[in-house]
């Protein structure tokens, strides 16, 4: 397995007509706080999809991932059960294949993917969108620091790592240096489609 990024299944027609919101952004960025206080907002809206995604590591209080073996995951992506899938960090992430399902009844998907992925989804996906959710450097080592998950890997590494942004140019930037309830009700208002900058 090389450290290549697939999303499943391209073909000539796109999946939608429903919306893929991909949510990136550098280690420490505040990605699954912001996640989990925008789930819990959407908690009553029907059209809105907060999937888990599956992961071959141990499961964190701070995320809602599926941990899965790496067997078990080979065996998954053998038999075209992910959406998409990528490796990050020294693990194995995916996304079920349901999600398109939800998105050709014309919901809105959100999850936190790799930027790897990105390209392939805007060509997979009738209504892709990217969010980057990103800090100041220093507040990005202040929280690496502080999570101190043992199966993250080396701090200078996850801080070093860099992506080619060409390919990953997101649609829109939240700048996470605020209060967590700010920058989340931003991401709730880019997933129901409303001015977001305010």
């Amino acid at each position: 397995m090389t450290g290549a990024s697939v999303v499943a299944g391209q073909q000539a027609s796109t999946v939608g007509p429903g919306r893929l919101i991909l949510v990136v952004g550098p280690s420490g960025a505040g990605k699954d706080t912001l996640l989990g206080l925008a789930k819990a907002a959407c908690a009553d809206d029907r059209d809105v999809v907060f999937p888990r995604r599956l992961i071959t590591r141990q499961a964190s209080a701070s995320e809602d991932n599926e941990e899965v073996s790496a067997e078990a995951f080979q065996r998954a992506v053998a038999a075209g059960d992910y959406a998409m899938h990528w490796e990050a960090h020294g693990h194995r992430y995916a996304l079920s294949r349901a999600i398109n399902d939800e998105i050709r009844a014309g919901r809105t998907v959100i999850a936190n993917v790799s930027r790897t992925v990105i390209a392939a989804a805007r060509r997979k996906y009738a209504n892709a969108v990217v969010v980057s959710i990103t800090a100041p450097p220093d507040v990005l080592a202040a929280r690496l620091a502080a999570r101190a998950r043992s199966s993250d890997g080396l701090l200078a590494q996850r801080l070093a790592r860099t992506v080619d942004e060409s390919t990953s140019t997101p649609d829109f930037t939240i700048v996470n240096s605020g209060t967590a309830d700010y920058h989340a009700r931003q991401l709730v208002r880019i997933i129901k489609g409303e001015r977001w900058d305010e």
